[in-house]
């Protein structure tokens, strides 16, 4: 996708979804042809011609000035994510056609102090995503906490996939039909920072093909940046639990997230999560077959690529 074009679907989207008489016009008793707003009226309305306006969905104006954008805004009442994802787009769009240097430095290796962390959290599941959640490492909880995922290939291990792709996913989260708006719109607040990142032109290309909740969902172009929040869990070795998380990038790793579900010691949420350390670490018999083959060390860490060899010695102990 070209930088220009993104801003220009971008626009038709969110002016399908916006009626007349949100925005104080008549509605006429006409049938009309044009879901949501016409450019004529969004022109209008931003106090540009309706040329203008059009050279901008069709991605040939890539300029367009702060108040225009500012207006654009209010008519297409964008909340505050939405407001920033515009100003980044034509951010994008008025720069030249080039390859980042920062994706040529993107780095899938795990450094160890993000090692520590994850083992300093347990029996909290922890996992450490790119910026388009491929899993990169876990701690025992973390990796336990998605049954099956460990299964898939290394390069097919993205916790998006798995919420759309994976059978277990409707069964793990019993408010899948919720969750899953939420991580659509991540994915296209992502583009809106890289929108020809090849790594989230792949994923997005072959979840709008086999997925067609996903290919519903992306087109309708909502944003959210969620860095925190609650989720709910029905795990097949640990039952019900709810799961406050934090999501945060990590310094100077090209992108990756840390993201940690966390629990209050003493109460059943806790008691699933240790549970589930225990069998991700396998203490106990696993209910996740497969876990083995993600390459786990002698700390219990689950990594993307390592091997079992530190698993091995401690088991003949």
């Amino acid at each position: 996708m070209t930088n220009g074009s993104e801003l220009g679907i971008f626009l038709k989207a969110r002016r399908a979804q916006v009626k007349p008489e949100d925005v104080g016009l008549p509605t006429g008793t006409g049938v009309r042809r044009t879901p949501g707003l016409r450019r004529e009226e969004v022109a209008i309305l931003a106090g540009v011609s309706v040329d203008y306006y059009t050279r901008l969905e069709r991605g040939k104006e890539t300029n367009p000035s702060p108040a225009v954008l500012d207006a654009l805004a209010r008519i297409l009442r964008l909340n505050r994510d939405e407001h920033q994802h515009l100003h980044d787009l034509t951010a994008h769009a008025a720069r030249p056609a080039r390859q980042d240097e920062h994706r040529r430095a993107r780095d899938r290796t795990v450094r160890e102090g993000g090692l520590v962390i994850l083992e300093s959290l347990r029996p909290n599941p922890a996992i450490i995503v790119t910026r388009t959640n491929d899993l990169l490492a876990a701690n025992p909880s973390g990796a336990a906490l998605y049954p099956g995922l460990v299964d898939w290939p290394t390069r097919l291990r993205n916790v998006s996939r798995y919420i759309f792709l994976h059978p277990a996913a409707k069964e793990l989260y019993p408010e899948w039909d919720k969750l899953v708006p939420k991580s659509v719109a991540f994915l296209r607040a992502r583009a809106g920072a890289d929108p020809d990142d090849p790594d989230l032109v792949r994923l997005v290309g072959e979840l709008v093909v086999k997925s067609p909740e996903f290919a519903r969902l992306w087109e309708r172009y909502e944003l959210c940046l969620h860095a925190q929040g609650t989720k709910a869990f029905q795990h097949p070795d640990v039952g019900a639990m709810t799961l406050d998380y934090e999501a945060m990038e990590l310094a100077n790793s090209g992108g990756q997230r840390l993201v940690v579900y966390y629990t209050v010691p003493g109460t059943p949420d806790h008691d699933a999560v240790t549970l589930l350390d225990m069998i991700g670490s396998g203490v106990l018999a696993r209910g996740v077959p497969g876990l083995q083959h993600f390459g786990q060390r002698a700390d219990g860490h689950l990594v993307e690529g390592g091997d079992r060899a530190g698993v091995a010695d401690e088991e003949k102990r």
